[in-house]
């Protein structure tokens, strides 16, 4: 897989005229040289739903005058440059207006994305429609006629529709539309019967073609759809809504799927869809690096002008960034992580409990809220779900809201058989009926608290502050404390929740300052809180909360371990990962950091990168090390090995380092 690529769209209106008219072969390469791209993914259709090359499976845009496609992969392949060939597959709007019948609908009949057609915007097809048939052939047609190095197939994915297709072939499977779990199948078998036709359309003819199907997230613990790919691409544009910490949530599943896997960004200020809009030089190379750090490849996204010319400024911004990267490849292909923790991902193992169906957005605060812990604990981490292989790991995290089925059940009693201790907050722990915990961390169910917020009172000082009561917005739990385990924290209640007749100040009501019951305890297995902490951490990014965690989560380590593999001197925003490459029996420290700041609305920017102190790093090894350097530079740095450990100071850098230990 190449490492320096970039995705390139082109959804252009029929009502732009002189499509292309300056795309010039000679431009169009020194563009992929200034941006030193290995790979360029180029486009046969568009959301529009027109082709970009004469075509029998489709209609070439009215306003091309000749084949585009077929130019771009000829003055790529020329300098060297891959062209995996993009299809809009999900959207086709010239289509959606001649068969709006095709479309997904919703339980009141309307569309999405455009909720209708009185207002500008795209409409989504259903692959139960004869749809399906007209986007194979249109695959196929790229697939026999063009020397692709890839097909991207885009907006697709498992959709909930109730469009007359799917109503009447429901009702022929003799159920209702009102069964939901009836459609559910029904739309879980769609995609895979999309997925078959893409199978047959592209590798029948060419089995060796990458193959991507993109629906902006690979969901965790769905391993089958993943399965439909050849390879991953992890959509993450941190400032189109995304955020900086979506990309190592994403990553840190990924990378453990065992495939290739590519990080994709964009060039744009926000996201796609953005003409002359322009992140910082520095953005791009933090968010490049970042994939590095992470295993992945990298994919920047750009929006061809409709007249075909490249822009310089996007190339010379990219190049910025790919210089780098490609200064850093040799240490970066092959790898797979080291980690200590493995955070069992929320939306990849939470179990309906008895009096809620899944709440996906306690489900997503939940998994985020433990990332962000553990990127700015420094500590090592993936992210796993059922099928991963837990027992390399020290600590094992079930975060607030993960039910312990007997199938999980069986997984955590051969991991603490081997030594490994859990670390399980909120619901978390507890058998799916919420009856009683299933696992032995010093607690003793009792049943949800009827206060909100309440207070945590833990029996250990804090870094940064003393000894008090800790405020607590996300739900809390009772307990007691089981016979002869150990109590590390009380919960207190405030004096009462606030109503109107019972408030108190601005917002709610003190501690009483009277235990009430375990709050944090500690059994054989691990340790158990009793509220939803990664999910109040997500939601407040409070301190106490923060710092709590950190806490228990290094307790486990040295009770499961002796110690941490990594502890690195870094500031709270700064990331650490440990990759290995066996191949080349090395290990590749990268140390990161960038301060995102919020401008405008809600967009997150990287603008500066300041020097990062000298770092001191900590590194548990018990193989002898034959060179320990900086890379790219190949700088030698001196080290002790001492006791399993080694020790060693990284002299001031900025925004990424690689630190190179060789056996």
């Amino acid at each position: 897989m190449r490492f320096r690529q970039v995705h390139l769209d082109f959804h252009t209106s029929e009502a732009i005229g002189d499509i292309g008219q300056r795309f010039s072969k000679k431009q169009f390469q020194d563009m992929l040289k200034l941006g030193h791209v290995d790979s360029i993914t180029v486009f046969s259709k568009c959301h529009h739903g027109w082709a970009y090359h004469p075509s029998e499976a489709n209609e070439i845009h009215p306003n091309l005058s000749f084949d585009l496609l077929r130019a771009q992969i000829e003055a790529a392949h020329e300098i060297g440059v891959k062209t995996p060939v993009y299809l809009s597959a999900g959207l086709d709007e010239k289509l959606a207006r001649r068969h709006p019948e095709w479309l997904i609908r919703d339980k009141q009949e309307r569309t999405n994305w455009a909720s209708d057609f009185m207002e500008p915007g795209y409409h989504q097809f259903c692959m139960n429609t004869p749809y399906l048939e007209m986007l194979a052939a249109q695959v196929r047609e790229v697939a026999e006629r063009y020397d692709a190095d890839g097909i991207f197939l885009d907006i697709v994915g498992v959709r909930e529709c109730y469009c007359q297709s799917c109503v009447a072939e429901i009702r022929k499977r003799g159920s209702d539309p009102r069964n939901t779990t009836d459609m559910q199948q029904l739309w879980e078998e769609t995609y895979l019967k999309y997925g078959a036709a893409m199978e047959e359309a592209v590798h029948a003819l060419k089995p060796d073609l990458p193959l991507f199907h993109n629906n902006g997230h690979i969901r965790r613990g769905r391993r089958d759809l993943a399965a439909l790919n050849t390879h991953l691409e992890l959509e993450s544009l941190p400032t189109g809504g995304w955020g900086y910490d979506h990309f190592p949530l994403s990553a840190r599943y990924a990378q453990g799927l065992g495939m290739e896997v590519l990080g994709m960004t964009g060039k744009f200020h926000q996201s796609w869809g953005e003409f002359g809009g322009f992140k910082h030089p520095n953005a791009l190379r933090y968010e490049a690096a970042l994939s590095l750090a992470n295993g992945a490849g990298c994919s920047v996204g750009d929006q061809l002008h409709p007249l075909g010319e490249m822009d310089p400024a996007t190339y010379a911004l990219i190049g910025e960034a790919y210089a780098e990267v490609e200064a850093k490849e040799e240490w970066c292909r092959e790898t797979v992580s080291v980690a200590d923790i493995a955070l069992v991902s929320a939306e990849a193992a939470a179990a309906d409990f008895a009096d809620q169906t899944l709440n996906l957005k306690a489900i997503a605060a939940a998994d985020t809220g433990a990332v962000r812990i553990l990127l700015e604990g420094h500590y090592l981490f993936d992210v796993v779900d059922l099928e991963s292989d837990w027992l390399r790991y020290k600590v094992v995290i079930l975060p607030d809201c993960i039910g312990i089925t007997p199938e999980l059940h069986g997984k955590l009693n051969e991991f603490t058989a081997k030594g490994g201790k859990i670390l399980a907050t909120g619901r978390s722990g507890m058998l799916p009926d919420e009856s009683a915990f299933a696992l032995k961390l010093g607690a003793k169910w009792l049943g949800a608290s009827s206060f909100n917020p309440t207070y945590t009172r833990p029996d250990f000082e804090l870094p940064a502050l003393r000894l008090a009561s800790f405020i607590v917005y996300a739900d809390a739990y009772e307990i007691d404390l089981a016979p002869g385990d150990r109590l590390l924290g009380n919960r207190q209640n405030p004096y009462f929740n606030r109503d109107l007749f019972t408030f108190s100040s601005h917002r709610h009501a003190p501690s009483d300052l009277q235990d009430a019951g375990a709050g944090i305890t500690e059994g054989a297995d691990g340790i158990y809180a009793a509220w939803n902490l990664f999910a109040d951490y997500a939601e407040y990014g409070s301190l106490p909360v923060k710092q709590i965690l950190l806490h228990l989560l290094d307790r486990l380590l040295e009770s499961a371990a002796g110690e941490r593999t990594l502890r690195v001197d870094l500031p709270a925003q700064g990331v650490a990962t440990l990759q290995e490459q066996p191949a080349a029996n090395r290990r590749v420290l990268h140390l990161l950091y960038a301060p995102p700041v919020r401008r405008g609305k809600d967009t997150e920017v990287i603008e500066d990168l300041p020097l990062v102190k000298s770092t001191d790093v900590r590194l548990a090894e018990q193989y002898p090390v034959r060179e320990l350097y900086l890379a790219p530079e190949r700088q030698s740095l001196p080290f002790v090995q001492e006791n399993g450990q080694i020790r060693f100071t990284v002299p001031e850098w900025s925004c990424h380092q690689m630190v190179v230990i060789e056996f």
